[in-house]
């Protein structure tokens, strides 16, 4: 039987982000996977319109119903969208503790749209603290969470520990959103890993939902955390440079 994953995700209508993406990364890597909708949201690859967060026991219900069917290997979540969730989101976690969870903390678009108000991050930060495997914010969500203007490689260090010390939880700091060659860095306690790279010469839609959904992947597959960061680069990588342009917009993401 097909091993299953689960992604606790938003919408997105143009299917280069959020729980479309995360099903196509699971397949692409072997898996089943299966959704549980947080919230409903008006996008294309250039911009958010428009989120609508659905409520609370609607997204447990469908958890549970899923739950009736389905053994999952993993979960990961993504976009939450209104603080009014974070309970039913600390169940879920609590509920697959005993697997690879992965925390994709999604606060703002690229675009600029709030998706979280910046007043409810150490909420959701306490929501999630002890129940997840990683989590992976990139330079900009890093900084929300910590307080830390991030200019180098040793300011992210400083805020990959800060982020450790607050959740218990370790810590992919992704560097793409910095300038120059890009640095990324895996904490787990001490900085066991840091991968320098060539950036390459296209904006992709989506970027941070396809490597959490492949980090979440490979953590099922492969069983440790730092081969399945390393192996999540390079997947994250592979699928950048085969990344198609559509008429008007970002590039996004194909399988």
């Amino acid at each position: 039987m097909k091993k299953m994953l689960l992604t606790v995700a938003g919408f997105d209508p143009s299917g280069g982000a959020g729980l479309i993406l995360d099903l196509q990364v699971f397949r692409s890597l072997g898996f089943q996977g299966t959704a549980v909708v947080t919230a409903l949201t008006s996008q294309n690859s250039q911009k958010v319109f428009e989120v609508r967060p659905l409520p609370a026991p609607f997204i447990l219900s469908q958890y549970r119903v899923l739950k009736k069917d389905f053994t999952w290997e993993g979960l990961k979540i993504g976009l939450v969208g209104h603080k009014s969730l974070f309970p039913a989101i600390r169940e879920i976690l609590e509920d697959q503790a005993d697997r690879p969870r992965v925390i994709d903390p999604v606060f703002r678009s690229s675009s600029g749209t709030w998706f979280l108000e910046r007043g409810d991050i150490p909420v959701f930060l306490k929501t999630i603290s002890g129940q997840a495997t990683v989590i992976t914010p990139n330079i900009p969500e890093a900084s929300l969470i910590t307080g830390i203007k991030i200019r180098s490689v040793e300011d992210m260090e400083r805020a990959a520990q800060r982020i450790y010390e607050m959740t218990g939880i370790a810590c992919s700091l992704k560097g793409g959103h910095g300038r120059g060659k890009i640095f990324d860095l895996l904490y787990t306690g001490k900085i066991i890993r840091l991968v320098e790279r060539e950036r390459l010469p296209v904006r992709v839609h989506g970027t941070g939902c396809l490597f959490s959904a492949s980090l979440l992947s490979y953590l099922a597959l492969l069983n440790d955390l730092e081969r399945a960061w390393l192996a999540s680069l390079r997947f994250t990588r592979r699928a950048i440079k085969k990344a198609f342009v559509p008429r008007r917009g970002r590039a996004i993401f194909s399988f």
